[in-house]
């Protein structure tokens, strides 16, 4: 049997996906290293991560000094470099979509950050990008905001693959499921294959207790029956509201619409655990990943989760342990005046925030490095 725990995820129905993506990992078989020796079967992308890999060293210089000698905007190069990286990590793990008939190997590009309340420029930038990198295991990420899941979709009618980001509430979930399963109706009934369309549900982690705690430590540091009841649930939110949405994910997919569309071909659309790195130094640094394990999942992890959980992590089933434990957690924040909604929703507006800076930065970036390379003042 082997040993890394990294591997042995999959024997309990977890893929392991890197949350992270630059050039020199692809160039220098970092990317291939992880698949066949740690068993990741995924990538994922966000605007930060290409942010910190195109604005570091000079791997995209000399992509950046072609394009820029032909005009290309500072917009156009950054789709370009991140088209080519999508592609050829695709590449790279196209070797495990085919092993797994098309249920992994995925690596997945997200849309403009300025869209997130866009509902046909969503729709319109996501097919664009879908046939832009034109390769079958991609996954198009769209947020799950109000006006993202009617992009959601309509675009998994048309066949492409949807990574839907920005996950916080478990309503919002509920919200996801059923656009994928409207979706995957309207193509059965058209008469259009189901098999070949994936979706995966990013389900964020860290973000929750990093806002819920700071709000726990004021009742802590007042003291009093007040502050022993928040210090009890403490750095526990997250995780019973992620353990709480896979409840819901497995009550909805016990039932007979699901069993139809199964019949006829869909895939399960599975949750996957994000913003799995741990903020707060006094955790463990597997928290994320050891209490969330079990069937049709996937914890995308940043390099730093990984090389944790290779090191120490504990794999079991964990998953559907003390849902009523769980469930407890969340009626005890909202007996303390937290309300789970608010939070959730702040949180969505946060997300979209954290993606639209480093985005605008980075087109700050590449405009510059474009008039320096080019030696251009314009």
């Amino acid at each position: 049997m082997n040993k890394n725990p990294l591997v042995r995820l999959s024997e309990h129905g977890q893929s392991v996906w890197l949350d992270n993506l630059a050039r020199p990992m692809l160039q220098q078989g970092i990317l291939k290293k992880l698949i066949d020796e740690d068993g990741v079967t995924g990538v994922t992308s966000n605007p930060a991560i290409f942010k910190n890999a195109m604005t570091s060293g000079d791997a995209y210089d000399a992509q950046i000094r072609s394009l820029a000698d032909q005009g290309t905007a500072a917009t156009g190069i950054y789709e370009a470099l991140a088209i080519e990286d999508i592609r050829g990590a695709a590449d790279i793990l196209r070797p495990v979509y085919d092993r797994t008939d098309g249920a992994d190997g995925f690596v997945s590009l997200e849309v403009s950050p300025h869209l997130a309340r866009d509902t046909q420029g969503t729709i319109d930038e996501a097919e664009r990008l879908w046939k832009a990198v034109d390769k079958p295991n991609v996954l198009i990420k769209i947020p799950g905001t109000d006006e993202g899941t009617p992009a959601i979709e309509e675009c998994l009618v048309r066949g492409i693959n949807i990574n839907i980001t920005l996950l916080f509430a478990i309503e919002a979930h509920r919200q996801v499921i059923e656009a994928y399963f409207r979706a995957m109706e309207r193509r059965r009934d058209r008469g259009e294959s189901l098999k070949n369309v994936a979706s995966v549900a990013s389900f964020f982690l860290s973000r929750i207790d990093v806002k819920v705690d700071k709000m726990l430590d004021e009742m802590i540091r007042g003291g009093g029956d007040k502050g022993a009841r928040a210090g009890k649930i403490r750095g526990r939110t997250a995780i019973a509201n992620a353990k709480l949405a896979y409840h819901l994910w497995k009550e909805i997919h016990a039932g007979d619409r699901w069993k139809k569309l199964q019949a006829a071909g869909a895939r399960y659309q599975r949750p996957l655990w994000a913003s799995t790195s741990t903020k707060d130094p006094s955790e463990p640094d597997v928290k994320y990943v050891e209490a969330l394990i079990g069937p049709h999942t996937v914890n995308t992890m940043p390099d730093e989760t990984v090389d944790a959980f290779r090191d120490h992590g504990r794999v079991e089933d964990t998953i559907g342990r003390d849902v009523d434990g769980e469930r407890q957690i969340i009626d005890h924040l909202a007996a303390l005046g937290i309300k789970m909604d608010q939070v959730t929703a702040d949180l969505v507006e946060e997300g979209i925030d954290k993606f639209v800076k480093p985005f605008n930065h980075l087109m700050e970036t590449l405009e510059g490095k474009r008039r320096a390379l080019t030696g251009s003042g314009a």
